[in-house]
Formats: structure tokens, C-alpha cells, sequence
């Protein structure tokens, strides 16, 4: 009932301010302005996780391939060609007469020194999945480098495609993580201008920008605030002080799109998966920790109306999901098991568990908070009495680092990665993260992602999937959507891959 008053308070007082008449967007200074919902933990990409700082990384580095977004052809950006010498050397060929942000020439240097540093693991980059393929990066001339990976590693043009940004040599040795979190140094479409960490970031045109396949921008400038609450963001659409908000809840969304002669209001399907993540490995202090068993796991998986989650709540263009990858991944079996809709079965199993009261266990969320109540009121419904504890997205991954969380809502995006081993192996490889620790999943991930031959691949990795599957280590719920809300003076079109593009932003 809060929740539900909250939101249409806020719509009831955007509606008094339309009435009004909205202040135009801010297109007489070119100046786009957007809001953040989640704090960014640091501007530095590679020491930070979320899709805020995905979104930054691409319009403030750049990679040496691009990978277009409609197409999924990989060209050129800050390599103009690229071969294989063996199974485990790439050898490319560097863009000439690129510079950063600071007037750095860019050349084989900073490519080496970038590699180097982000591939060893002591230097801590937050999601290690993304960089500790490469073993080391050596120099043949000022502008061709060869990357050397530690093992086969047939997914190395797709992560030098997302991920994998190009910094600075010497400028990131003197200010390192820290430095470049404050005051950022690129070669992409668009320069920082000003940080206030984690509330407010400006970008300005990078006038000096090569010629890429990211494009140039048309905006000239780009004003970004965080702004946690979704209410405020939208009142604030509507006073005009706001030109495009994005992950609008569905029902928000809907009411605005309404609006049809004040706002453009699209929605466009994302690879971000939402799924529920066991303490199966025993890792947290719970004692006994039921999501050891696996009827108890069978359980959970039993308890949760996915499709009612994905009627009710997400709507737009988001689908069920049964496995622990986005299914446009490269893969991503589809044929694995199935747990429909059945609390009877579920308490059924509990009791089989030795639980037939039930019991009580702490679950954990970071965002959608609406979402996480519902499964909650699931799981609650069968005897799996929640203890709810909602916290920032950085404090919660350090828990489940630490492995001290017994059940979560997590939700992952693989970095807009079209390849299952950006999510699959990013959590069942004995990481950090894992919460099983499966020794066979472990054999068949380690076989898929080192074979250069796609079917051996696709072969691998459903056979990891399925046993996840089987033994229900996760509970995959839902494919999740992104509803962007924008002026009419905004000419935006969105991408399936959730990443804000700037550069392909433009006004009407």
C-alpha cells in the first residue's frame, strides 16, 4: 500500500506541475540531462560493476573492437585489424593519430600497460570474469601489440569488444584507480568534465574524436545526477529539470505513455537476468543451512510464480527464464529442467527436507524492491519465512563475496556480453561469487569456454547448465526490460544490450 500511494502521489503531483506546463529540455544550452537511480562506487571501469558504469565506459573509453549492437559485427575502433597467430595469441593492429582526453598520443603502450595491469589479479579489478583470460600483453611496434590469453579463449573478440577499455600509460601510473575515478581520462565520444563521486557527472563533446564506429555525438553535452528515488526523477520530468529517465517500473511507465504529446516512452528487452542465488556450498554461518539440500532448493524454485512476476510486474518485452544465462547468448541451452508454479509441491519438499514448519532465513536484495517483496510473499507463503534485508548494490556484493549470505535476489547483465560464459562462468568457476562450488560444473565450464570449436562449446556448456539446473542451484526467474522515459525533444532509440548510447542521442 506505501509503495502504491508513493507512485501515485508522485503522478498526481507531475500532473499538477503538466498542468502548468512543463519546462522544455534543455536543448537551447545542448545540454541533455539524465538521472542515475544506483550510486556509482567509482567512475573507474574497471573497478566497478553496475550498469551505471557500464554506460560510462562506453562513452568515456573505448575498446580496440566494437561490436555493433544492431548487427553483432565486430569492426574496428581502437584496432583497425586483428588475426590469431596461434590458439593463444592475438596479434592487432592499432588505430594512428588517436589521443586521450589529456592530449596523450594513444599507440601500443598504453595497450601493454593496460592489459598487464588489469590482468593481474593482485591489482583488484572488481569483476574479474572480464579480464583474467589475458595472461600478458607485449609490444611488436609503437602500433602492434599481441594479447596473450592463459588458456583457448574463442570468447577474446567479444570481450575486447564490451569490457575491456584502453587507458592511458603513464597518466594511469601516476594516479591509478583512485585518480581515474575522480578525474577519468579516455579516448571515447565524450570527456568527464566534472565528478562528484557517486551524485553527479558532467561529460563533455570530445571535439577530438576519431573516426569509430561508436559515431559522433550530436549533444554537446551530457548532465547526469543520481537520483535514488524513481519518484522524484519523475517529477522532476515533468518540472522539465529531467530530459530522459530510464528503468521506469512498468506501471509508471504505462501512465506516462498516456501522456503521449508530453513524453516519448520506450521499451526495450535487455540481457540482465533476475534470479534467486543458495548458500548450496554451505559458505554462510547458518546452522543448518537448509539450501544445502537439495529439496530445499527444489523448493524455493517451486515457490515462485514467475510468470505472474512477469504479468504483473516487469510486463514490456521481459520473458521466463529457466537457466543461468540470457537465452540470446551464445550457449545458452534452453533444455534444462523446469520447476512450474506449485507451492503444494514445494511444501511437499520441505517437509521431505525435515522442514515441515518451515524455517527462517535472512534475504538479501539491492534494487527493485517490489520485486523482491513479491518473491519474498512467495517463499513466505510456503513455510520459508523471510527475514528481508535490503542494501546497496557494492555493500551487498561484498557479503556475498565473503560468502555470508544464505539466499539473495540478484540480477546480472553480463556486462551486454553475448557469449554464456559472461554469466554461467562468472558464477559457477569456484569465484568468489559461486555459491555452489560444484567440481563437475566447474570441469565442463573449464572445457567450453578453452575450445575454439563452437559445437564442443555449446555441448560444455549445456551440459554445466543442466546439471545447475538439475540440482537448482540458482532459481532463474525472469529476463528483466528497460522502460526509458524521455522529453519529446529527445530523439533516442534504444538497444537491446541496456546500454545508454550518448553518442546516438540527438534532439527533435
Amino acid at each position: 500500500m506505501k509503495n502504491g500511494f508513493m507512485k501515485t502521489t508522485a503522478l498526481a503531483l507531475a500532473l499538477s506541475v503538466s498542468a502548468t506546463g512543463a519546462a522544455l529540455a534543455d536543448k537551447a544550452n545542448d545540454t541533455l540531462r539524465v538521472a542515475y537511480t544506483k550510486e556509482l562506487e567509482n567512475v573507474d571501469s574497471y573497478f566497478n560493476s553496475s550498469r551505471e558504469g557500464v554506460v560510462l565506459q562506453r562513452a568515456v573509453w573505448d575498446g580496440l573492437i566494437y561490436r555493433d549492437p544492431e548487427t553483432n559485427e565486430y569492426k574496428g575502433n581502437l584496432a583497425t585489424s586483428w588475426e590469431w597467430i596461434d590458439d593463444k595469441t592475438l596479434e592487432l593492429k592499432l588505430r594512428e593519430g588517436v589521443k586521450f582526453h589529456n592530449g596523450d598520443d594513444f599507440d601500443a603502450d598504453d595497450v601493454v600497460a593496460t592489459v598487464n595491469f588489469v590482468a593481474n589479479e593482485e591489482n583488484g579489478v572488481k569483476t574479474q570474469r572480464n579480464v583474467n583470460w589475458m595472461e600478458s600483453a607485449e609490444k611488436i611496434d609503437n602500433f602492434t601489440v599481441r594479447i596473450k590469453t592463459k588458456d583457448v579463449f574463442p570468447a577474446a573478440i567479444e570481450f575486447l569488444s564490451g569490457p575491456v577499455s584502453m587507458y592511458p600509460a603513464d597518466y594511469y601510473a601516476e594516479v591509478g584507480p583512485s585518480g581515474m575515478g575522480l578525474n577519468p581520462v579516455g579516448t571515447g565520444p565524450y570527456k568527464v568534465v566534472e565528478v562528484v563521486p557517486g551524485q553527479h557527472f558532467v561529460l563533455e563533446r570530445y571535439e577530438g574524436y576519431h573516426d569509430s564506429p561508436k559515431g559522433r555525438p550530436s549533444i554537446s553535452k551530457i548532465d547526469i545526477r543520481t537520483i535514488p528515488d524513481v519518484n522524484t526523477q519523475i517529477a522532476e520530468l515533468f518540472s522539465g529539470s529531467l530530459d530522459l529517465i530510464w528503468q521506469v517500473p512498468a506501471d509508471q511507465a504505462e501512465k506516462l505513455a498516456e501522456m503521449g504529446d508530453q513524453f516519448t516512452v520506450s521499451n526495450e528487452s535487455t540481457m540482465r537476468v533476475g534470479y534467486l542465488s543458495m548458500d548450496a556450498a554451505g559458505r554462510s554461518s547458518m546452522d543448518p543451512n537448509p539450501f544445502q539440500d537439495l529439496k530445499v532448493r527444489q523448493a524455493v524454485n517451486h515457490a515462485i510464480n514467475r510468470e505472474a512476476l512477469v504479468d504483473n510486474l516487469l510486463k514490456g518485452k521481459s520473458k521466463v527464464v529457466w537457466t543461468a544465462c540470457f537465452p540470446s547468448q551464445f550457449g545458452c541451452e534452453q533444455d534444462v529442467a523446469e520447476y512450474p508454479y506449485d507451492p503444494e509441491k514445494a511444501k511437499q519438499l520441505l517437509a521431505e527436507a525435515g522442514y515441515p514448519d518451515g524455517f527462517t532465513t535472512e534475504f538479501y536484495a539491492y534494487r527493485d524492491r517490489d520485486y523482491a517483496e513479491a518473491i519474498a510473499s512467495y517463499l513466505n507463503a510456503v513455510g520459508i519465512n523471510i527475514d528481508f534485508k535490503m542494501l546497496q548494490y557494492s555493500a551487498l556484493r561484498e557479503l556475498n563475496m565473503k560468502g555470508e549470505v544464505p539466499i539473495s535476489f540478484q540480477t546480472w547483465g553480463s556486462y551486454s556480453i553475448n557469449d554464456a560464459s559472461a554469466m554461467v562462468s562468472q558464477f559457477f568457476k569456484h569465484g568468489s561469487l559461486d555459491t555452489t562450488r560444484d567440481d563437475q560444473v566447474l570441469e565442463w565450464l573449464n572445457v567450453a569456454d578453452s575450445s575454439n570449436d563452437p559445437d564442443k562449446r555449446v555441448e560444455y556448456y549445456a551440459k554445466a547448465l543442466q546439471r545447475i539446473a538439475e540440482q537448482a542451484y540458482w532459481a532463474p526467474m525472469f529476463s528483466y526490460n528497460t522502460n526509458y522515459v524521455m522529453s519529446k525533444e529527445v530523439e533516442y532509440t534504444p538497444t537491446a544490450d541496456e546500454v545508454l548510447r550518448f553518442t546516438n542521442m540527438s534532439w527533435n
